[in-house]
């Protein structure tokens, strides 16, 4: 064979090579932390997020843009499984010490790209359990299974909330700087160890919590659990940004040449809210502002990276949120007598925990340089969605026991088209609600709302708000704040909602009654 030949073949190798890469963009999910609809700058807020917003505007911007949950687990469970929370009974807030709630033979959306050519990375919070539940979890060993078991190649990540025990990171299934000499013991019943509570030791905190957050003090911050033990292992609240985002980075760096599939899920803006001493004090808001200050940074070093590695233009980024807002959660931040008009659930009711709009609807943005049509789009798209779109992106089939909630909305996250879900399915604490086109249904029970700070009004700082029969029904264009019930003057419409949750979910379509604070997952 002439050298000419052989130079024409290696050149059409190299350009079929190129051709499988561009068929296979990169994919990052950005995945906020309580972070609610109004949050950002492009979104009304008035934290300045220009690195997010110049996403947006490179992209697709979504007014519709839904979570599936008004609680983090839940929410995360769908977003890897494409599958509806409540078909899982064990998919809700989970202790630190949870077994994983994802069974290892439903492929993720993890393991379906891993399996498809991707190089897969988690590097943030998980929340979604670990270990089995058929023994106790040891935290001293080899833990799994958990995230590389549900398709992550390379994993770095706290076990559950920086709010909750351990205060650890996890890398590829084992405790980082974890001493032999001083084993880590986790448990939510009763103490264990005899490290300093918030409630025993309240001068050793610099922020204070409720009972509920007065736990082990890790780092002058006091937590859900108690814990004992792994003391070189501890993490320091100030530095978890950073450490997430550096192992981001290496990972990108790392894949330069074959497609990843980046979950990258920081702490911003979950409870407690102690972020690096540079951003301390960086926007009137308080923590709260100034951990929003930090994920758009995060987010600007994300993008500055695929673009110093020249992946940029071949990158799919999804940036959006758990849940709605919550201004205070447990500790006493400022966060509600600092927010000024700042809204963080801009125009809708509620926050996180609750039914109402502002549970759910959250920031969502869809950005792939060269292929989005940039825009703003009110189309209605779930983060249930994500894994079969992205199936439909790399053009393989959904594997058949995942996914099945999920619709293929390529077009639509792209901005190709304006049509999205007809309707969207919305959970909060074990109870549902639904929208559809401009109606919003609440079914009978209740609605769940965290208030803010405890009062010697509802002493817990939760209401609870009936709903009768037959529910709640509001037009949401005219009614952001469901405020004025039409269940009486449209009984049809009401009959059109109750048949779609029957449809989706039977078992939830009478409505429940009020929660109990185990129920709430506390």
């Amino acid at each position: 064979m002439s050298m000419q030949k052989i130079s024409i073949l290696t050149m059409a190798a190299a350009l079929a090579a190129l051709t499988v890469v561009a068929e296979k963009p990169n994919i990052v999910f950005i995945y906020g932390d309580d972070i609610g609809y109004g949050d950002f700058s492009c979104y009304g807020g008035e934290v300045d997020t220009a690195n997010i917003d110049t996403l947006a505007e490179e992209g697709v911007r979504f007014t519709g843009g839904y979570c599936t949950a008004a609680t983090c687990t839940p929410s995360r469970y769908s977003l890897l499984t494409g599958e509806y929370a409540f078909r899982n009974t064990a998919a809700k807030i989970l202790p630190g010490n949870a077994p994983l709630i994802i069974d290892p033979a439903r492929p993720t959306i993890a393991a379906f790209l891993r399996d498809h050519g991707y190089a897969t990375a988690l590097s943030g919070k998980w929340h979604l359990g670990l270990g089995s539940a058929a023994e106790p979890l040891d935290w001293n060993g080899q833990i799994t299974p958990g995230p590389k078991e549900v398709g992550f190649d390379y994993s770095f990540h706290m076990a559950a909330t920086a709010d909750r025990v351990p205060s650890v990171y996890i890398k590829n299934g084992r405790v980082v700087n974890l001493d032999a000499t001083d084993p880590i013991q986790v448990n939510y019943q009763e103490m264990v160890g005899n490290d300093p509570t918030g409630i025993s030791h309240p001068h050793l905190l610099k922020l204070q919590a409720d009972e509920q957050h007065g736990k082990t003090i890790v780092n002058g911050v006091s937590r859900i659990g108690y814990m004992t033990g792994g003391h070189a292992a501890r993490f320091r609240d100030e530095d978890m940004a950073d450490t997430y985002l550096n192992k981001a980075v290496d990972f990108i760096k790392a894949n330069q040449d074959s497609p990843f599939f980046l979950y990258f899920a920081p702490n911003e803006n979950h409870v407690p809210r102690v972020v690096h001493e540079r951003f301390q004090g960086s926007t009137s808001l308080g923590p709260r502002g100034d951990a929003l200050a930090v994920f758009d940074w995060c987010v600007g070093r994300l993008v500055q990276t695929l673009k110093e590695t020249g992946q940029y233009e071949n990158t799919l980024i999804v940036i959006t949120s758990d849940n709605g807002p919550v201004l205070f959660d447990g500790y006493w931040e400022a966060g509600i007598e600092r927010q000024g008009t700042h809204d963080a659930s801009g125009p809708w009711r509620g926050g996180k925990y609750s039914r109402w709009e502002g549970g759910t609807r959250v920031p969502f943005i869809v950005t792939w340089p060269g292929r989005s049509r940039p825009g703003i789009s009110d189309a209605i798209v779930s983060q249930v969605d994500l894994y079969a779109s992205v199936a439909g992106l790399v053009g393989k089939p959904m594997p058949e026991n995942a996914g099945q909630d999920g619709q293929n909305l390529l077009a639509t996250f792209l901005g190709e088209t304006l049509d999205g879900r007809e309707y969207v399915i919305q959970e909060a604490l074990t109870q549902l609600a639904v929208r559809k086109g401009n109606w919003k249904y609440v079914p009978p029970g209740s609605v769940t709302e965290r208030l803010g700070i405890m009062t010697w009004k509802t002493g817990s700082g939760w209401k609870e708000t009936p709903v009768p029969e037959p529910g709640l029904l509001f037009h949401l264009s005219e009614d952001p704040a469901e405020e004025r019930n039409l269940a009486a003057l449209y009984p049809n419409r009401i009959k059109e909602m109750q048949d779609i949750i029957m449809q989706v979910a039977p078992e939830k379509a009478v409505g429940e009654k009020g929660l109990n604070k185990k129920q709430l997952g506390f």
